[in-house]
């Protein structure tokens, strides 16, 4: 696929699953890759219907690289915690290999310790 059907591709893949459910049979149709599969059951488990905002997205051969927001609740558990009931909007940077008309492998950076600051798993340094 050419640089802009990669584009186009992403586009349909955020579209599919942000602010949604986001069951197996859909993530099937966009990634072939497990551990982001996994990634994903388990953020929908601990932030149902997480959303994303796509603020930029460039490309590269079959890398579609985006920079956005990440948006939810936290309304399970996370890391062994029980769900706080807290909202979070951080940024993150993805970087989607594809091929075969599937996303093979993926590069994330979110702030951590903001998410974690927002959902209340750790305080706000003073």
């Amino acid at each position: 696929m050419s640089v802009l059907e990669n584009k186009e591709f992403v586009s349909r893949y955020i579209e599919a699953i942000s602010g949604k459910p986001k069951p197996e049979s859909v993530v099937n149709l966009f990634v072939a890759e497990q551990p982001l599969k996994d990634h994903i059951a388990a953020s929908e488990s601990a932030f149902p219907l997480y959303s994303f905002k796509i603020e930029e997205m460039i490309g590269e051969g079959d890398l579609i690289s985006l920079r956005g927001r990440v948006m939810g609740v936290n309304k399970g558990p996370f890391m062994g915690a029980p769900p706080t009931g807290k909202s979070f909007d951080v940024s993150i940077f993805l970087t989607y290999q594809i091929a075969g008309g599937k996303i093979v492998d993926h590069w994330m950076l979110l702030d951590n310790a903001e998410l974690m600051q927002q959902i209340g798993f750790i305080q706000n340094p003073a």
